[in-house]
């Protein structure tokens, strides 16, 4: 690490000769690989846009110039370069980096992201707000290919188009999002890049015409006409020319000298410009060139073998393997996500039932409405979103799904805290705006056999739209003597107990963990849990009052949750004991799992804690 341990933020790289750059690069992807082998994170994107983040860092001086990096799971390279190289062992850990650009973080981040598509729309504002205020400098979006299947980049790319001024839009094309590209768009894109020489010709073209020689406004005008259409003879534009863009392209993205020379080139236009960078997903780690997708967001794992340091089931392959028992029974069930086949553990349900299957890439707008469509045309369709993106869905939930209700399920992945991605991508929110929408049942499983039952019965027992919400990674701690009182809601513990703790999903297990520790400490509780968090069963209702102390924990965003909904129920029904509400109040930083619910007061400690001290007023 010869040349990176020199490097102390972006100036220090003018003194680098290209023959440094390229020494940098290896070393840069030698940090990045270590680093997510041991903290997890980002692997293959971020090997694959090294060249690229030097030459942007080369040609335009930050923080003068903003770049807004799309996603933002590509950013680690951005961070060693902007004084942040230190802290890099840091990353996804508690207190340490964020795994995402974050405007808290550094004024080197221009943008906070973690969802697609954002980019080319915010860094079109930010190029808004300094003409307004007559502020120099340049602003350049970084977007991937896989982003351009979301239609907020076209909308921005609408309005960029218009842009009085320079504004450029570098395209990240490695042919992959998270999955592999689908879709028309992915299909344009291969077109353009294998046909490089049509638009060698079509810049030859262009100086020629351009250098006819003008006499006169009239003849200005003929021949400008003339040129229009020569250009239509002699080739087709672009998609993006079409919408107001200069187009360069197709580039070598790990070229760094023919980088900077197209950077260069690009901020001296005085219009919007698309650089269209090919570049290789994983590059540098040859497991992750060669599985790209396997790469993209691991655990950690050993880099000489490349294999992770555990592999079990999780919530995500139970999932996809109740699904495909489930299609090989019924032949109306089908299986929709969003750019995730991999990640939400379809990939099996793909190979198996290919028709039934449909990966409509980065576009969960798109997928809800789809799935709406399969249902309204008499299919069964299962759409598997993660929590932190059905969020994006959510008009077409409310106008296209539950508002006709639908006979569809919603199987939502990564519900509740996530763990080391961080605030845009906590699972806090869904149980909350679910809660408002009329026509839908939602359940909240929290082991793999109750999964299943949870996924047969919103397939076949429930009413227009079913949801099942199930948390990331692997199933807790499974107590015994669970009483089954009915389908709706268990109960463990002593039932003549007045003291009631209330939850659901995981946090069940934390819930009955309590109930030993105070046990311990002479406090006699019961764990009632709901597994159909909505609607609330009448019956569970019915047993909570029983109670003289109710404590609702929640892995939830606590306005308009479960929890505060279960209190107006328990005032309907003129409940005289006392009622205790703990959930989530805000954002929720970057950091394991345990030690996020451990800081929230939602692991088995905290949940004595709260209930001691109540006790005791």
């Amino acid at each position: 690490m010869n040349i990176l341990n020199r490097l102390h933020g972006p100036g220090d790289l003018q003194k680098l000769s290209q023959t440094d750059l390229k020494q940098l690069s290896c070393e840069i992807r030698e940090t990045i690989t270590k680093t997510v082998s041991e903290n997890g994170g980002h692997l293959a994107s971020n090997l694959g846009v090294v060249e690229l983040t030097l030459a942007l860092h080369r040609v335009f001086p930050l923080p003068e110039d903003k770049i807004v990096w799309d996603v933002g799971h590509q950013a680690y390279t951005h961070k060693m370069l902007t004084g942040r190289r230190d802290r890099i062992g840091t990353i996804r850990k508690k207190g340490g980096l964020s795994g995402y650009p974050s405007i808290k973080e550094s004024p080197f981040d221009a943008f906070g992201a973690g969802h697609a598509s954002t980019s080319i729309s915010a860094a079109l504002g930010i190029a808004q707000a300094k003409r307004l205020k007559g502020e120099k400098g340049h602003t350049i979006a970084v977007i991937g290919d896989g982003a351009l299947t979301g239609g907020l980049a076209y909308e921005g790319l609408n309005n960029a188009g218009r842009f009085k001024g320079n504004f450029i839009v570098i395209l990240n094309d490695n042919t992959m999002s998270i999955s592999r590209n689908v879709g028309s768009i992915a299909k344009y894109l291969t077109h353009i890049r294998t046909r490089p020489g049509y638009l060698r010709l079509k810049s030859h073209m262009e100086t020629a015409v351009d250098r006819i020689p003008l006499v006169g406004k009239p003849l200005r005008r003929g021949i400008s006409h003339a040129k229009s259409s020569v250009k239509r003879l002699v080739y087709t534009s672009t998609l993006f020319e079409d919408f107001g863009f200069a187009y360069y392209g197709p580039l070598d993205g790990h070229d760094i000298k023919g980088l900077m020379e197209a950077l260069e080139s690009a901020k001296t236009a005085e219009r919007p410009v698309l650089l269209h960078v090919i570049t290789k997903k994983g590059k540098g780690y040859s497991f992750a060139e060669r599985n790209p997708g396997k790469y993209h967001g691991v655990s950690k794992f050993d880099v000489k073998a490349g294999v992770p340091l555990s592999e079990e089931d999780t919530f995500s392959s139970v999932t996809g393997r109740c699904l495909c028992d489930f299609a090989e029974r019924d032949p109306h069930i089908c299986a929709i996500t969003a750019a995730m086949a991999e990640g939400t553990g379809l990939t099996d349900f793909a190979c198996r039932f290919p028709e039934r299957f449909f990966d409509v890439g980065i576009a969960e707008e798109h997928a809800v409405t789809f799935s709406a469509g399969l249902a309204a045309g008499g299919m069964l369709p299962v759409c598997t979103l993660y929590s932190t993106f059905l969020q994006r869905g959510y008009d077409q939930i409310i106008h296209d799904a539950a508002l006709q209700n639908l006979r569809m399920v919603f199987a939502v992945d990564r519900a509740g805290i996530v763990g080391e991605d961080g605030e845009t991508h906590q699972g806090i929110f869904d149980a909350s705006f679910l809660n408002a929408i009329p026509n839908i049942s939602v359940y909240s499983p929290y082991s793999y056999s109750e999964l299943r039952e949870a996924l047969e019965t919103a397939l076949y027992s429930s009413k227009g739209v079913a949801v099942v919400r199930y948390p990331r990674g692997k199933e807790p701690f499974l107590p015994k003597e669970i009483q089954k009182i009915c389908k709706e809601y268990w109960l463990y513990g002593e039932n003549s107990a007045s003291i009631a703790i209330i939850t659901y999903g995981r946090l069940f297990s934390a819930a009955c963990e309590a109930v030993h520790l105070l046990d311990a400490e002479g406090i006699k509780a019961r764990v009632i849990k709901l597994n159909r968090i909505k609607p609330i069963a009448r019956e569970a209702v019915s047993n909570i009052c029983t109670a003289s102390k109710v404590f609702f924990f929640e892995e939830g965003i606590e306005n308009g949750g479960i929890g505060e909904h279960l209190g107006s129920l328990l005032l309907r029904r003129h409940f005289t004991g006392t009622y205790f509400l703990k959930g989530i109040q805000g954002f929720v930083p970057h950091a394991s799992m345990e030690e996020a619910l451990h800081s929230l007061g939602l692991d088995a400690q905290g949940m004595k804690k709260t209930i001691e001290a109540e006790c005791k007023k």
